[in-house]
């Protein structure tokens, strides 16, 4: 049966106050799994308004109503108001996750800061982020996390490197090629390992192989603007061919205002045979495969804005 993994990324104060605990419930009512990677630092998502100087951040803004989505309050976090600590103010909620029987992981330190920073920085700045991190998440939960997605699927090459000396044996940082309709490019793409100055490193990377939500809502594909009504359509007619997928959503969309959405889609991809997994299961499923190494690579993706990691062909 293949397998649909779904990794979820928490960016927000906000989002880890309200949805998270929707995602939860929605998920345990259809009883699927997944891997929830929490920030666990201050939220200074106020400081993403710097981006407005970037080719296709407007674009985009106008697009996905980042305002109806995040709200007011969290865009000010940071800017006129102060940034709120998620890992203090909101341990309890995470807690209640991992009580809940989800995979707990690490998103990032600050989101703002790893995501607008890190490809330029050095290993000693990323590093101290990472360890702050692993800290926080260890004192919230009482164990040391299992793996990482990176914010913004923004890394360097000590953070591929520090993954490996934290022990972590599978992590979702980048993303599979996409053509504009939102199809794999690749049809290669997937599990991998990361060959870093010569040394192939051990943690397993399992790359978002589906456009997100945010970066298809409001665009024309084939002649079609993509909205509300044909969103889940769109994402079920790329997986209607049986192979492991991991889709990656925000508790600050899928969680709130596009949640009736996310519903069609865990119904759909039920419909369609596949196993609803987190990211666990998945690389108990591809550990023991003969895994190919690619070097890291970058590159831009339809509907977002910016490089992030990109699988290499």
């Amino acid at each position: 049966m293949p397998v649909l993994t779904l990794k979820i990324d928490v960016d927000t104060y906000r989002g880890t106050r309200e949805g998270v605990p929707n995602l939860v419930r929605l998920l345990q009512r259809h009883r699927a799994d997944a891997s929830f990677l929490f920030s666990l630092g201050p939220d200074h998502t106020g400081w993403a308004l710097r981006r407005a100087f970037k080719p296709g951040f407007f674009q985009k803004v106008s697009r996905t109503s980042v305002l109806e989505h995040y709200g007011l309050k969290t865009l000010m976090y940071g800017v006129l108001l102060p940034a709120p600590d998620i890992g203090k103010d909101c341990a309890a909620e995470m807690r209640a996750v991992g009580d809940a029987g989800f995979e707990c992981g690490i998103h990032t330190w600050d989101h703002v800061l790893w995501q607008d920073n890190v490809r330029q920085r050095d290993a000693a700045w990323t590093v101290k982020l990472m360890q702050q991190a692993f800290e926080r998440y260890t004192d919230i939960f009482g164990q040391a996390p299992k793996t990482h997605g990176a914010a913004g699927w923004q890394m360097n090459e000590h953070a591929f490197a520090q993954l490996d000396k934290f022990g972590m044996a599978y992590a979702s940082d980048g993303r599979a090629r996409l053509t504009e309709n939102g199809a794999l490019a690749d049809s290669a793409s997937g599990p991998h390992r990361l060959a870093i100055g010569g040394k192939t490193l051990s943690c397993i990377q399992l790359p978002t192989t589906l456009p997100t939500l945010d970066e298809l809502l409001g665009r024309t594909i084939d002649g079609i603007i993509i909205d509300a009504s044909n969103l889940a359509a769109t994402i079920l007619r790329l997986t209607e061919s049986p192979r492991d997928h991991v889709f990656t959503l925000h508790a600050e969309l899928e969680g709130q205002k596009l949640a009736p959405i996310f519903e069609q889609l865990l119904t759909g991809w039920r419909a369609q045979g596949y196993e609803l997994v987190s990211m666990a299961n998945h690389y108990k499923k591809v550990k023991e495969s003969p895994l190919p190494t690619r070097p890291v690579s970058w590159g831009e993706l339809p509907g977002r804005s910016g490089e992030l990691i990109v699988q290499a062909a």
